[in-house]
């Protein structure tokens, strides 16, 4: 059933060994190389989120994320909670975040460096070569968020011989740099499309032009390799974000795009301090998302 499914081929082909992860054959002719040492020189005036902090990560300035040049890992382990074509997957959250999402289901944890554990490359890599060995279909880079950890990603992977595929598992706000490297790196990107509205993303997440952001890399993800949207429903932002969102979707990446249209939203961590999200979402506005999803042809669903 899985081989039918538009929009991952690229993906489900690697799982069919028809061809081999990215990551290897940049290994092989060198790019990987080339891209670690680009990650590394911009560490020093720090430019891999949205944000563009440009502090000296490797003199241990801290920018936004908090993050500096070491790994930090909260949470290791096979997730049978991803998307049906994508479990077992063999998934590392990091610790920090570029966003600050006041209703996040995973923090403190995510949001705060100085609460994961430090994993050297080397770990990193040994870590995603035993989970392959035990059945895992990917390796899935997560948080928090991933992108502050850019580095330390690639040099691991420069590490690794495993034959998963790469997920970047991302809030899509990252910089036009890191779309760059990422860029004959990753399989399959797994990225959240949260606001349609930067006014919300600004409220709710501290993210200043993440529509922007998103849309860039929603597009750059799409020409580049698998996609699939996660579009998390939430509460009193139905006709703000989510509706313009699927638009935005259907009219600029194909109804044949793969989205996952998400109810599990929360009240979680800081979601108290406003009224209108301090609720779990109502049944009639997922449906009502769900309804609007077919109107437009957005059928490849999870």
């Amino acid at each position: 059933m899985m081989e039918k499914i538009p929009g991952i081929e690229h993906y489900l082909s690697i799982l069919k060994k028809e061809r081999k992860p990215k990551y290897l054959k940049a290994k092989e002719d060198g790019t990987l190389n080339k891209k670690i040492e680009k990650v590394e020189d911009i560490l020093k005036k720090c430019s891999l989120c949205e944000r563009k902090c440009s502090i000296d990560r490797t003199s241990n300035q801290l920018g936004f994320c908090r993050c500096d040049t070491k790994a930090r890992i909260f949470g290791s382990f096979a997730h049978y909670g991803e998307e049906p074509e994508l479990i077992p997957s063999a998934t590392l959250f990091f610790a920090g975040c570029t966003m600050r999402c006041c209703y996040c289901q995973n923090a403190p944890e995510s949001v705060n460096p100085e609460l994961g554990i430090i994993w050297s490359e080397k770990e990193i890599a040994e870590w995603i070569e035993a989970m392959e060995a035990k059945g895992c279909k990917n390796v899935n880079f997560v948080g928090g968020e991933p992108t502050p950890y850019l580095y330390n990603i690639l040099k691991a992977l420069s590490l690794c011989k495993a034959s998963l595929p790469v997920i970047w598992n991302s809030n899509s706000y990252y910089s036009e740099f890191t779309s760059e490297i990422l860029k004959d790196i990753v399989d399959l990107y797994l990225l959240d499309f949260r606001y349609f509205d930067n006014k919300c993303a600004i409220k709710y997440s501290e993210a200043a032009k993440y529509v922007e952001a998103a849309k860039r890399n929603l597009i750059e993800a799409k020409n580049d390799s698998s996609l699939i949207i996660r579009i998390l429903v939430i509460p009193s932002h139905v006709e703000c974000c989510t509706k313009p969102m699927l638009k935005w979707i259907a009219d600029n990446l194909g109804c044949e795009t793969r989205i996952n249209i998400m109810d599990q939203y929360w009240p979680a961590f800081q979601a108290y301090k406003y009224k209108e999200i301090f609720r779990r979402l109502k049944a009639k506005e997922y449906l009502e998302v769900l309804e609007y999803a077919d109107e437009l042809g957005l059928n490849n669903r999870v």
